[in-house]
């Protein structure tokens, strides 16, 4: 690892914003990290909690070389301190090699291409946190033909940041709410850093970016704070940038707050819609009509999907096969 100084007896991680500084056999508030040896290392690299094969609209990536399938495969740890999370039974864990499985980089890569995958998904926990492990996996992946998917909360620093998205062919990055209470108080995290790095992503980088915001009833879901984030989307990314209005489910820390209603949602697609967001879909609920991708300019079906069943109808060579518009994302 890379991205850390040494300060007298300890060593500052400069991976995330929160620079972490461990003494010898310390370990990071992600867990995923260790001061050994006089070095910050990863200490799960050729370990992982699980493998699964998904198909690639799991992610959730709906423009992403739709009805392929993703080799998923985390690690254990995280840098965020969402008190919502769904994977908490890796993400809340150090490394412990009883629940670990071995596995170098060309050992993951040649099970993706042994199993059809056109593509390697970095998830359950932050990629972040198994980034030296993300990044060589990733390396010998492209060297193989086989794409790339990070699934992210995007809370890393810029020097970091660079390289690990350099060589991510897709992201679905998590933007959990619009304000700063919010990550503070749920996500023990800022919101500004998660804001740059979906700024470089969709601005500086051939990532094909997708956005999930999960939304919690009187938590982020008031119609002030959305159209403030729609609008912020539509401003500093443009329209075109799939968005994935997903409903929550009682977990971890947060079980006292109930499952997002379909109505919830439906509204929330529709208002983000009203702000000329031209990709906008409802997650974690069963509507086809909110999981439809439907051509922008001349209202054309290009992709119908019932659940994670998907059926490319109207889509040539990336291209609407009704009036020729390009449409968003790799296909």
């Amino acid at each position: 690892m890379k991205y850390f100084e040494k300060q007298n007896n300890k060593n500052q991680c400069l991976i995330c914003p929160r620079k972490c500084r461990l003494s010898e056999g310390q370990r990071g508030l992600c867990s995923a990290i260790i001061n050994q040896g006089g070095e910050l290392v990863f200490e799960s690299y050729g370990f992982a909690s699980g493998f699964a094969i998904d198909p690639v609209e799991k992610k959730p990536l709906y423009h992403f070389y739709p009805t392929s399938k993703a080799l998923s495969f985390g690690t254990f740890g995280c840098n965020m301190g969402c008190r919502f999370c769904q994977n908490h039974h890796i993400s809340k864990h150090k490394f412990d090699m009883t629940r670990a499985v071995a596995a170098t980089p060309e050992q993951v890569v040649q099970t993706a291409i042994n199993y059809g995958c056109k593509s390697i998904a970095f998830t359950y926990n932050d990629p972040i946190v198994f980034m030296d492990y993300a990044v060589e996996t990733a390396k010998i992946a492209h060297a193989n033909n086989v794409k790339t998917i990070a699934v992210t909360a995007g809370y890393i620093l810029p020097e970091a940041r660079k390289e690990f998205f350099s060589v991510m062919d897709g992201a679905n990055i998590d933007l959990k709410a619009f304000t700063p209470d919010f990550y503070k108080k749920l996500c023990l995290a800022d919101i500004n850093y998660v804001l740059d790095t979906i700024k470089y992503v969709a601005n500086e980088t051939d990532c094909t970016l997708e956005l999930t915001t999960l939304l919690i009833e009187e938590q982020n879901n008031s119609d002030d704070e959305l159209k403030r984030e729609f609008e912020w989307i539509a401003n500093n990314l443009g329209t075109d940038i799939p968005l994935h209005l997903s409903a929550f489910h009682p977990d971890y820390k947060l079980l006292d707050k109930p499952r997002t209603s379909e109505q919830t949602l439906l509204k929330a697609c529709n208002l983000a819609k009203d702000f000329g967001l031209n990709y906008v879909y409802c997650g974690n609920i069963l509507n086809e009509r909110m999981s439809l991708t439907s051509c922008p300019k001349c209202g054309y079906k290009l992709i119908e999907r019932n659940g994670y069943n998907v059926n490319v109808t109207g889509l040539q060579q990336g291209k609407c096969g009704n009036c020729g518009h390009v449409i968003y994302g790799r296909f």
